[in-house]
């Protein structure tokens, strides 16, 4: 067997079969696949596609290029996936939770992408936050506490990271088989029992169209099944943040709120909630998903995911007091600067991805790989479609690093808003459960 013939498997409209995406996947984490048979490889699968069975076979060998983890622990494994928007920061509310209701959650997240938010990015935010930790480590918190949110090490799927660098440059990103092969084979080898995905579409979000999102959340739910994870997704609405705040601190801090039951984003709970329920009955705590919500919301409001959430980020090097301090260990900008409606009326429509595009160029994301993140920076008090404002109410809190910085954000800001006489219907939370 030998890269080429494989290729051109693929390429006639042949298939993959399991044998020969074992053998690719561990040529792309050897080195023994060339960047241009990799790069073949992978626009052969855009133009063709993969039926279910090879999509499955890539999954799986893609995650066994690698170290899988196994658990032994008296709850099920369980975890969650976005496939990322604006204020979207649920992961830091469903992991505590989750963990409160006995699942035990090793949550490997990831950084940033494009417009998008990272889950890494934003725990960074607390001081002394360490998302790289040994599997040794991973595995003591998570037996421990019950949640652990880290990044992936090295030994995670290595066929996943090699493709990934390789799709970016040639021009093969949008491939719903490559895109589902990547997300499931880092999730599946954390040794996973059940499996909730959070779907996105609209305005903030990859898949701006429904059938788009449809069509990438069967993909993902069929392929993880088939590789022996129950699994579910939700398809959620990304024409608005979804948290009040944009940015790394920000997002944390209403977190906290959320958490210590400060102050309740309706919208951030729900769908907390909702992820939440579905989890639980995927891997059997809960008998539906009415039970599941209120086993959610019960961990919410008793401050258990609170409780959880604080000796979580202790074990991971951030403050001991977090939960009780969180105001005064987050880091803050030093300019604030509100951008108001030029005229009055209802709020229409978002551009929600011009919205994180704003965070990115304001330091809170990377332009270049190389970039450091400002967690200080982004936007708060973010308006909600169909809201109705006077003229000079405000649209969002700009938070900078200088005048310039937020003079440049604020015009970017509110070209993002449409404002106008009708009224909007806002768009649900939730358009509809595959799986």
């Amino acid at each position: 067997m030998d890269a080429r013939s494989i290729i051109a498997s693929v390429r006639d409209g042949k298939g993959l079969g399991e044998a020969a995406a074992r053998w690719f996947a561990k040529g792309l984490a050897s080195g023994e696949v060339t960047d241009a048979q990799a790069g073949a490889f992978a626009m052969a699968i855009f133009l063709n596609g993969l039926s279910e069975s090879d999509r499955v076979s890539l999954t799986l060998a893609m995650r066994d290029s690698g170290q899988v983890l196994d658990w032994s622990l008296p709850g099920p494994v369980v975890d969650k996936h976005s496939t990322g928007g604006v204020g979207d920061c649920t992961s830091l509310l469903l992991a505590p939770a989750l963990a409160a209701c006995g699942a035990y959650v090793p949550m490997i997240s990831g950084r940033g992408l494009g417009h998008t938010g990272g889950t890494l990015d934003k725990l960074e935010s607390i001081p002394g936050y360490r998302t790289g930790v040994t599997v040794e480590r991973l595995r003591a918190i998570v037996a421990d506490i019950g949640c652990a949110i880290v990044g992936a090490t090295g030994d995670i799927a290595p066929a996943d990271r090699r493709l990934y660098a390789i799709r970016d440059i040639s021009a093969t990103v949008e491939s719903i088989d490559l895109i589902t092969a990547s997300i499931l084979s880092k999730k599946l080898a954390a040794g996973l029992e059940a499996l909730i995905l959070d779907v996105k579409v609209g305005s903030g979000a990859f898949m701006q169209e429904i059938e788009d999102a449809r069509a990438l959340a069967r993909s993902l739910v069929s392929t993880s099944n088939g590789a022996g994870c129950a699994t579910a997704a939700l398809i959620t609405d990304m024409n608005q943040p979804l948290a009040s705040c944009a940015g790394n601190a920000l997002e944390v801090l209403e977190v906290m709120e959320t958490l210590t039951g400060a102050t309740i984003n309706q919208a951030l709970w729900d769908v907390t909630v909702a992820l939440g329920a579905e989890a639980l009955v995927l891997c059997g705590l809960a008998e539906d998903a009415e039970e599941g919500a209120d086993a959610i919301e019960e961990a919410l409001d008793s401050g258990r995911a609170a409780e959880i959430f604080g000796r979580m980020v202790g074990e991971l090097g951030g403050p001991a007091d977090f939960v009780e301090r969180y105001p005064d260990r987050l880091p803050s900008a030093p300019v604030l600067v509100e951008v108001t409606s030029p005229e009055a009326g209802f709020v229409q429509a978002i551009d929600t991805r011009a919205l994180g595009e704003v965070v990115v160029h304001l330091g809170g994301g990377r332009l270049k790989e190389t970039d450091r993140v400002n967690p200080a920076v982004g936007l708060s008090g973010i308006v909600a479609l169909g809201e109705q404002l006077d003229r000079g109410e405000p649209l969002a809190r700009i938070h900078a690093m200088s005048i310039a910085d937020a003079e440049e954000a604020a015009a970017q800001v509110t070209r993002a808003f449409r404002v106008g006489p009708d009224e909007a219907d806002e768009p649900p939370l939730i358009y509809e459960r595959i799986g």
